[in-house]
């Protein structure tokens, strides 16, 4: 097996990308639903979905260095049982609450924290678990593969959602979420350990957080992929809100509108991350024009002036978002020894994902004050900004260099 795919020889990747797969489904499955709710019970309010979302990635912010740091020290596989475990538990809680017909939007603000404390050690964790399933050698085709699964969960997952809320309910959505973890768990639990490329865990001491932080800083490849992915993520990234307030307010369609809309998304997305699956070392002027190419795509979708031209238009956007992430989280991982990893994707977390309680708020504040269009004009242009920063910088990076490598030597005296 070559190409895209190989790093499906493995066997624990293998059973990872599946268990992922269906537990990512359920994830999707779940977005779908709690913003469906969120705006149910707000009466479409673009604020309460921002600040959902804000609350659901606030623990990235306060926490997400330490997870990278708690990864480093202990089994990421055991660890990934544990987050995983605790996600279930919150879908099985927002399940309950449906069915009974108690829930308030309060309750969903409390559970979408919870989820995001286990997604502030989950992401680093199941981020450098990677290079332990398949090796150096393959990293960057998993690397693409996960966020293919990612996304394939993602094309699947709003439209059953979209179907389910209209058929049988909400709160069948959220059963459905609980559920899936089964397949990731015991996919996790069957993993060959002998198998397991293990990095050296950490032994405890002073200041290891502060040393990776040190550690990127000196890098400039790591500074510019994390601080691109910074804005991209906390204005660019947040469909979630746009997408349910464009349906919702603008086109009027529904809730399986809303699963359509995320679905086209995803389509572009999963031929995005198939894409730069393909591509071992991204550089960085593949990240400027891929960040040129989201914001551009994402700012005309914002002036759309009907739902079709909207959804054909999220599949260039989805394929752009991802091959951007995809390079991104490529740049950063191989560009880290293997001691420092985890600590490093910690941080890369905490600025790509920990971001969006600024972001999310913000977004859907605007959606809500000028129009749900604004939503995406105002991601895109940011996105556009900020790749037009990164080029000038590495415009100027490279004027330096030439001057150097040009200016004459002085004589000794």
């Amino acid at each position: 097996m070559k190409g895209a795919f190989r790093s499906l020889q493995v066997r624990n990747y293998r059973l990872f990308a599946g268990g992922q797969l269906v537990s990512l489904t359920g994830s999707w499955m779940q977005r779908t639903g709690q913003d469906w709710l969120v705006l149910r019970l707000s009466h479409s309010s673009g604020s309460a979905a921002g600040i959902t979302m804000g609350l659901q990635f606030l623990p990235i912010l306060l926490f997400g260095l330490h997870g990278g740091l708690i990864a480093s020290r202990f089994s990421k596989r055991l660890l990934l049982v544990w987050t995983q475990s605790a996600m279930a538990c919150c879908a099985l809680a927002l399940a309950l609450l449906t069915l009974t017909g108690a829930v308030t939007l309060h309750e969903v603000y409390l559970l979408a924290f919870l989820l995001g404390l286990a997604t502030a050690l989950d992401n680093p964790t199941r981020q450098a678990f990677v290079s332990e399933l398949v090796g150096p050698e393959h990293i960057a085709n998993a690397i693409g593969l996960n966020s293919a699964t990612f996304n394939g969960a993602r094309l699947i997952g709003p439209a059953l959602a979209g179907v389910m809320i209209e058929s049988v309910g909400t709160q069948w959505v959220f059963v459905a979420n609980a559920s899936s973890f089964i397949a990731v768990l015991a996919c996790l639990l069957a993993m060959r350990e002998s198998e397991l490329v293990m990095t050296p865990r950490l032994e405890r001491a002073k200041g290891q957080v502060r040393a990776g932080i040190a550690y990127v800083r000196k890098r400039r490849d790591l500074v510019a992929a994390t601080a691109l992915m910074g804005v991209v993520g906390m204005l660019g990234l947040n469909f979630q809100i746009t997408l349910a307030l464009m349906d919702k307010t603008v086109f009027h369609r529904g809730a399986a509108g809303y699963g359509l809309l995320s679905s086209l998304l995803a389509v572009g997305s999963v031929l995005g991350a198939l894409t730069s699956a393909r591509r071992d070392h991204p550089t960085e002027r593949l990240l400027v024009v891929l960040a040129l190419a989201f914001g551009a795509f994402e700012a005309i979708a914002g002036l759309t002036p009907n739902y079709l031209s909207l959804g054909i238009l999220l599949i260039p956007t989805g394929f752009a978002s991802m091959a951007l992430t995809t390079a991104a989280n490529s740049t950063v991982q191989l560009g880290s020894e293997p001691a420092m990893r985890a600590r490093v994707m910690g941080l890369y977390m905490l600025v790509f994902a920990g971001t969006t309680p600024i972001g999310a708020p913000l977004i859907g504040w605007i959606s809500q004050s000028a129009g749900a269009r604004w939503g995406l004009l105002v991601g895109g242009l940011a996105s556009l900004a900020a790749a037009l920063v990164l080029l000038g910088l590495r415009g100027l990076s490279a004027h330096d260099r030439s001057a150097g490598a040009e200016r004459p030597v002085p004589a000794p005296v």
